[in-house]
């Protein structure tokens, strides 16, 4: 097979997500899978193409009500079933719904859900620098603002606490993987920053 699970992966978000900022969420945790595949010596192909995929189906489907049967992750799962689409891959994107009643067991899964608010979390602590930049981003820097409840409210503190028990990791371990996972891909990710050169935070 010639394609990669991320390039078709890809493709399908393309074709299911319009939004540019949803689109950056799934790039940004995408970017954070394959970080933590490459640390644990797991497929970063599959480990980003889950990235890619978990949230394909929010924006035609979004859940808001939380059915633990239709809407997002389980239209997009049941398209993917039927396109022929792993079990691995399926499962793990159902469990980084808690709704989904899908238990979180493999690396994969975990890794999933610790990553998934967390990214997005991360993303906003860049955008309110003075640069933009998420070079000018640190464990710190993210931990204050995790301690500031009006900030990006709607990111749950308790989610990225429990994705980080469940890793076996502090907090702090993730936070500091997430940043350069997200550093690696500060274009695509609309994270370069304003300035053209470097500044102190």
């Amino acid at each position: 097979m010639g394609k990669t699970l991320t390039s078709s992966a890809l493709n399908i978000l393309h074709d299911w997500v319009h939004s540019e900022s949803l689109r950056k969420h799934c790039y940004a945790v995408a970017d954070s899978m394959k970080h933590f595949a490459q640390l644990r010596g797991e497929d970063t192909d599959l480990w980003e193409a889950v990235g890619l995929l978990h949230d394909m189906d929010y924006e035609r489907h979004p859940n808001l009500e939380r059915s633990p049967t239709e809407g997002h992750p389980f239209v997009g799962v049941a398209w993917l079933r039927e396109n022929g689409w792993s079990e691995e891959i399926c499962r793990a994107i159902l469990s980084h719904a808690d709704y989904a009643n899908v238990s979180r067991e493999t690396a994969l899964e975990k890794t999933l859900y610790a990553v998934d608010e967390l990214s997005s979390f991360i993303v906003a602590v860049a955008l309110v620098r003075p640069t933009k930049s998420i070079q000018d981003v640190d464990v710190r820097a993210v931990k204050k603002k995790m301690k500031d409840k009006a900030f990006a409210r709607a990111v749950s503190r308790e989610d990225i606490v429990r994705g980080a028990e469940e890793l076996g990791m502090s907090v702090d371990d993730v936070i500091a993987e997430v940043i350069p996972a997200l550093k690696s891909d500060a274009d695509r990710l609309g994270l370069a920053g304003t300035s053209g050169g470097i500044t102190n935070p």
